[in-house]
Parts: structure tokens; sequence; C-alpha cells
């Protein structure tokens, strides 16, 4: 799930704001059965900083390209910004 959610450029603090029928979705996006507890979103989130962490420090490595950051937006939404009239 990690891998997956990584090459997607979901981060995690992301990950872990997202409602729990999108991880479901998400689980079962990376072929995976949806954890049953917190504990394992957690610990995906743990492994996403780490290879955040790993890309920042390995930038030409190509284990450091994110190969599906298009799909983001399939997952994370973007805040909305509030429609404002002006005079």
């Amino acid at each position: 799930m990690a891998a997956y959610a990584w090459s997607r450029d979901i981060r995690s603090t992301e990950l872990l704001a997202l409602p729990a029928s999108a991880l479901r979705k998400l689980a079962r996006a990376a072929d995976t059965n949806p954890p049953s507890t917190g504990e394992t979103w957690q610990l995906v989130a743990d492994l996403l900083d780490q290879k955040d962490a790993w890309a920042a420090r390995n930038p030409a490595h190509a284990a450091a390209v994110r190969t599906h950051a298009d799909e983001k937006l399939l997952w994370v939404k973007p805040p909305v910004k509030p429609w404002t009239a002006e005079s």
C-alpha cells in the first residue's frame, strides 16, 4: 500500500486525512485487503515518510521517481477555494 500511495505522490499527512471509505478503496486499488486497524495505516504513513526522505537523499535514482503522480487527484482532492463576489 505504501508503494502504491508513494508512486501517486500521496503524502503521509494526506493519507491519514483520508476518510475510511477512501482508505478501503486505496487498499483495494493496491491489490491488498483493507486493513482492519488504524495502526496499519499509521505504519503505511511512516513508510511514506521514510521513502520521501530516501528519495530526497537519492534524487537521481530511478526508484525516487513517482511514476503515477498524475493519479493523485483520484485520491486527494485539492482544497476548494470559496467563491467570493467582487464588487
